[in-house]
């Protein structure tokens, strides 16, 4: 139990490391929504390593010293996160639809400011987006057209990078951002949720 609690407030320290450095190095890095600028990536690793080292602190102390209270402490932690996870998944299903019109819009005006002086975190959130997800706009690759008012997306729109291929339809991902990046959401939680049950069934034994 120890060893395993341990290696979950490593985990956390290392994601926590990750965030402080994205917030000291690239400022408001991966910001994709702009009425929403503190959902970075800065702030949600730096939110995530925090509660992990948290909850991993107390499963070490509590394991090492077995002393009921802290133990009792860390199940109850980790109880309510995993209750708050459910939750939000509940809510986030029942509400899916207009969760998804919102989320949308609001991604879609934030391609308007893409490329702009002052919203250089932005751009490069949208750039690792579609890098990463190999994807290209929030609903389809039209997205961008209505940014420029013409047959134009960026690089990181591009199978591979070259002349011309930000007008070449040929060269472009074709899925769009908001699907791909909502299952990889919904993957990642499911798997933590599936973690957080774990834990809390060996706590109980």
């Amino acid at each position: 139990m120890f060893l395993f609690n341990l290696i979950f407030w490593l985990g956390g320290c290392g994601v926590l490391g990750v965030g402080i450095w994205l917030a000291a190095t690239q400022g408001r890095f991966a910001t994709l929504s702009f009425s929403f600028p503190s959902l970075s990536a800065a702030g949600l690793f730096m939110a995530t390593g925090a509660i992990i080292m948290v909850v991993g602190f107390l499963g070490c102390l509590g394991a090492a010293t077995e002393h009921r209270c802290l133990l009792l402490t860390f199940f109850t932690v980790l109880s309510i996160l995993f209750l708050l996870e459910l939750v939000g998944l509940l809510v986030f299903f029942t509400c899916r639809d207009k969760f998804d019109r919102y989320a949308q819009s609001n991604l879609k005006e934030g391609l308007k400011l893409y490329g702009t002086d002052d919203n250089v975190g932005l751009t490069k959130a949208w750039d690792l987006a579609q890098n990463e997800f190999r994807c290209c706009g929030v609903r389809n690759y039209t997205d961008w057209f209505e940014v420029r008012n013409s047959t134009w997306v960026p690089e990181s729109c591009c199978l591979q990078r070259s002349n011309g291929c930000q007008r070449d339809s040929a060269s472009w991902w074709k899925e769009p951002c908001y699907e791909k990046v909502k299952r990889w959401l919904a993957e990642n939680i499911f798997a933590m949720g599936i973690f957080a049950a774990c834990i809390i069934v060996v706590q109980v034994r």
